[in-house]
């Protein structure tokens, strides 16, 4: 009875290990979001620079920044872009899907900050009077377009008109003058416009600008890239031919050499490559070349655990020890080898992660989760599911673990 339900363990592990991967593989794919060295786009690396003499550039100056950037790419139909603080002073933004720098460079890097001057020079009001998402572009009685500002305090604004009746009221956006109305009687309510723009897409691009907020800083440009679709999709696709290549060397030597430990370790191997994927749906993360490395590193880490446990495994079986014997021995001893063997990795991945640039970063992450999924499939599923087959009767000669009985010591 015993051996009965030990096969259908092994057996309803695999057949529900191989129901999920054929039922949620699809939607995983499609959930896999791509970076930039994949997909193709635009990447800048930004240096912050002081606004005004002796600004101090902190760690939540950056992080303002980085929040206003964010506001901002959705203007370049950019969902979810990847906006990282790199050193002290640095912020890195990439943005996959993207490839006109020009625009990018416009709304990403404008400082945007929005002020009204009068006639004699002097800031009458600035972007922080601007209501939350107080702009949005509109049309004038002409149908020419233009953006609507609904501004915080209506009678300040009220006061300012009533000063200035009959002058002009300029409105500049950092030091370029985008609008230069007369102010012809008292506006009530709390409304501005600003005019003269040139098209729709010009007063929507503005209005989302303004809205996003001015830049705490100023932003330097030190370094940018782009990359093409199609050398992302070529990137791409050589490496993913390279990891099913390897993976089926990988596959046909383990079956080759290990046999049944060998086929054991096949099945734990696609159910880690699922949970990889499906943890990076769950984290919302972003697939990079040096991801997928990292991935495919983590293969051979899972590989490499199997490995430890086999050949442990088939020494304690030519030492002359039953099936079963063997298995719970070898099992045993081949544990510390393999956690002291993983955590050494996850101690050095975890330094490239802390010390690294998001692109090491990136690497560093993929790798340490791979191990840590490694762990559960190819540590404690491999394990669990040998131990039903041998449990269950299968497996009772040593040349189902590639052990010859020649070389078997004590019979």
């Amino acid at each position: 009875m015993k051996r009965v339900r030990s096969l259908l363990s092994f057996f309803l592990a695999v057949a529900l290990t191989a129901g999920i991967i054929g039922v949620f593989t699809d939607d995983v794919l499609a959930d896999v979001k791509l970076g930039l060295d994949l997909r193709g786009g635009f990447e800048i690396l930004y240096e912050a620079k002081p606004l005004e003499e002796g600004q101090a550039i902190t760690r939540d100056t950056l992080a303002a920044t980085v929040a206003a950037i964010d506001r901002r790419v959705n203007v370049l139909g950019v969902a979810e872009p990847d906006i990282s603080i790199e050193g002290s002073n640095r912020i890195r933004v990439k943005l996959a899907g993207v490839f006109d720098q020009d625009k990018a460079r416009e709304i990403i890097g404008r400082t945007a900050e929005l002020r009204f001057v009068d006639i004699n020079g002097n800031v009458v009001m600035t972007g922080a009077d601007l209501k939350e998402n107080g702009a949005r572009p509109d049309f004038d009685q002409y149908n020419r377009p233009i953006v609507t500002l609904e501004l915080k305090d209506a009678k300040k604004f009220e006061e300012i008109t009533r000063q200035n009746v009959g002058k002009p009221l300029a409105i500049y956006l950092d030091q370029e003058l985008i609008s230069n109305p007369r102010v012809e009687q008292v506006i009530p309510g709390g409304t501005a416009m600003i005019t003269g723009l040139e098209s729709v897409e010009e007063a929507r691009e503005l209005a989302a600008l303004l809205n996003a907020g001015a830049l705490p800083v100023k932003l330097e440009e030190v370094y940018a890239n782009t990359v093409g679709p199609r050398l992302g999709e070529e990137a791409l696709e050589k490496t993913l031919r390279a990891g099913v290549v390897g993976t089926a060397l990988v596959v046909l030597f383990m079956i080759g050499f290990y046999r049944m430990p060998g086929v054991v370790s096949v099945i734990a191997l696609a159910a880690y490559i699922f949970l990889i994927l499906r943890a990076f749906t769950w984290m919302n993360a972003t697939l990079t070349l040096p991801g997928i490395a990292g991935i495919i590193l983590g293969i051979g880490m899972a590989v490499d655990a199997n490995i430890i446990t086999a050949e442990r495994i088939k020494d304690e079986i030519r030492a002359g020890k039953s099936i079963l014997s063997a298995l719970r021995s070898g099992t045993r001893r081949s544990l510390v080898t393999i956690v002291d063997a993983n955590l050494t990795t996850i101690l050095a991945a975890a330094v490239l992660f802390f010390f690294g640039t998001s692109a090491v970063q990136g690497f560093a992450i993929t790798l340490i989760i791979s191990i840590l999924v490694s762990m559960l499939t190819a540590v404690l599923g491999s394990r669990l599911m040998l131990n039903w087959l041998v449990r269950g009767g299968v497996g009772q000669s040593p040349g189902y673990f590639g052990v010859r009985e020649r070389d078997i010591r004590e019979l």
